[in-house]
């Protein structure tokens, strides 16, 4: 992404999680630069995984920094991603990731850095985990907003 001052994203998730999610957020929002899906399929060894991640943050990184947005706390790719982060601490880590998150971040990350990023992004998630009776709550106190 030379010439690019964005951060880079990385999405990683056991099976197709990671490929999966990047094609149905391309599908909803379009094509986003450096946005890369790490998948971890089974029969990969952790060791390869690690291997992919790392070139993923060299290829993605303009010098600003990035995130890594994965599944699972505490699994693979989370620790991967996890000890990549440690050592180069301009790189955040999320996990927890759904599409919502996906798509928002994506659509926000503008001059914003990983911390930043990060910080907004876990508001996100926190303000997007909501169920439907809840906001058939909301309606009844806002029903002017869009949506259900």
């Amino acid at each position: 992404m030379p010439g690019e001052n964005i951060l880079g994203i990385i999405i990683t998730g056991h099976g197709m999680f990671a490929s999966g999610l990047l094609q149905a957020v391309v599908q909803v929002i379009g094509k986003h630069p450096g946005c890369l899906a790490i998948d971890f399929p089974d029969g990969m060894t952790t060791e390869q995984l690690q291997q992919a991640l790392s070139i993923a943050r060299t290829a993605s990184d303009t010098g600003k920094g990035g995130v890594f947005l994965t599944d699972l706390l505490g699994g693979s790719p989370f620790r991967q991603a996890a000890l990549l982060a440690l050592a180069h601490p301009q790189w955040q880590v999320i996990t927890g990731t759904n599409m919502q998150l996906v798509v928002e971040m994506m659509m926000a990350r503008g001059d914003a850095d990983a911390a930043e990023f990060r910080d907004r992004a876990l508001e996100c998630g926190h303000r997007g985990l909501t169920s439907l009776w809840h906001q058939q709550q909301l309606q009844s106190v806002l029903p002017d907003i869009d949506g259900i």
